[in-house]
């Protein structure tokens, strides 16, 4: 097992490493920019290291101030968490250069199944369901002008590095495609440093599901069954749960197993997430691999009782999974809801600045995964999330209710947040009824 692993992440990721690595045994580091100075998770890492100013590309996206950092402080391990450098390929090769392990897949494995382009190729290897859409990059507005008038409007324009939602746009005509092609590829290269993006059917009313998967050095992969991450504004995840309601068991567990046959054919070690949409017959279209641990990872783990961070480092450090299949099991239910510093009665604008309370709620089945507190300055520099609400329950309707909850006990000020609006969202038959598509929060929004 590793001695030293430094984090190259900040806020709530950060804390759950650091738990997880003290938990292990483990010395965590930390690497942080000037806006994050006074970061309450540096104070639980054994050494904190400065790597730049808060823009986060003269910090957290600069690879080589990380691995200076990484070589300083003496560490044997790098955990990107997610965002940032998480799904960077070259990073995990300069890790490897350096004999510095990267916690995540091989470089090779990274490339393989997290550009979706390539991605969707060996999917469908593996009998994993794709939507029809182009097979390489597309630079051309003539191309993709041609493949959408061949599998038909709308389509959506990916990116395909990154994800969050970035390099995406919906094309419902050809005017709308063209505009969405450049547009798309000018917001990827801007996020991700790779500007490729591809084309692919839209599915207008469908929910959004992801399989969680688990490999190691040794050809072994798990499933941990699915996700449900269908409430979303603008491909930005509002409210996951777990497992995902009312979906065919049959189906669920036949792409479940083929998510995992994934993992073996790419040869992928650590988490990752392979995403779907799934249509009014409860048919699964994968949409792209995930290769990393996901902001949603807890309501997995509290339904499994899987430690999803600590199999990462045991995995990266060469031991076996510490589970088969046959030892994964569903308990009861959960869900989880983001907790942003956004406004979303004034267009969701962020909140950044100090946080002046901060009262958290408790009870059974409560789980909050969180840096903030009271004291605690926002910086502008970086997403809005400042933790994530979690409730588990026997059941959903339980689990529902005590997230409720929860919910009116979180006390936080005098920034906004999403709180309010999460309680207004449990509370709709769309919601409690699981009768919801991807956009039926945005329908919500509108009044309609």
């Amino acid at each position: 097992m590793f001695g030293r692993v430094l984090i190259a992440n900040r806020g709530e990721i950060a804390l759950r490493i650091i738990r997880a690595c003290r938990e292990l045994g483990i010395e965590p580091v930390c690497v942080y920019s000037e806006a994050d100075r006074d970061g309450p998770w540096l104070r639980h890492a054994e050494q904190a290291v400065c790597i730049g100013p808060g823009p986060a590309p003269e910090s957290y996206l600069r690879i080589d101030r990380i691995i200076s950092a990484a070589e300083v402080a003496n560490v044997d391990a790098i955990h990107p968490g997610y965002g940032f450098l998480a799904e960077n390929a070259h990073f995990a090769e300069v890790c490897r250069d350096c004999e510095i392990e990267f916690i995540g897949p091989s470089p090779e494995a990274m490339a393989r199944l997290g550009d979706k382009i390539a991605g969707r190729r060996l999917a469908k290897s593996v009998g994993l369901p794709t939507f029809p859409g182009s097979e390489e990059a597309i630079d051309d507005p003539e191309e993709a002008v041609s493949l959408a008038s061949e599998i038909g409007y709308p389509v959506i324009v990916k990116a395909a590095a990154g994800g969050g939602g970035r390099g995406m746009r919906i094309a419902r005509n050809e005017e709308a495609l063209r505009a969405g092609l450049e547009s798309a590829r000018q917001e990827a290269a801007a996020a991700f440093g790779n500007g490729a993006v591809y084309v692919e059917k839209f599915l207008e009313r469908a929910r959004h599901l992801e399989i969680q998967v688990l490999g190691d050095k040794h050809g072994n992969a798990v499933h941990l069954y699915e996700r449900d991450c269908t409430s979303q504004r603008r491909h930005q995840k509002l409210i996951e749960e777990a497992p995902a309601p009312g979906i065919d068991p049959e189906k669920r567990d036949r792409v479940a197993h083929a998510a995992a046959d994934l993992l073996r054919a790419a040869n992928y070690s650590g988490a990752a997430t392979v995403e779907f949409l799934m249509d009014a017959n409860h048919d699964f279209h994968m949409l792209e691999v995930n290769t990393r641990v996901q902001v949603e990872h807890p309501v997995t783990e509290l339904v499994t009782g899987v430690d999803i961070v600590k199999e990462m480092i045991r995995v990266s450090a060469g031991e076996p999974l510490s589970i088969t299949q046959a030892d994964v099991r569903l308990s009861g239910h959960a869900i989880e809801c983001r907790i942003n510093a956004e406004d979303p009665d004034r267009n969701f604008m962020p909140q950044a600045g100090l946080i002046e309370h901060l009262a958290a709620p408790g009870g059974p089945g409560i789980r909050i995964d969180s840096h903030a507190r009271a004291g605690y300055r926002i910086p502008p520099n970086y997403d809005s999330m400042i933790g994530k609400l979690i409730a588990h329950g026997p059941d959903r309707t339980t689990a529902i209710a005590r997230l409720r909850q929860a919910l009116r006990e979180f006390e936080i000020g005098p920034i906004r947040t999403t709180i309010p609006l999460h309680l207004r969202l449990l509370e709709t038959a769309a919601f409690v009824n699981a009768d919801f598509d991807i956009h039926y929060v945005e329908r919500y929004l509108a009044g309609e």
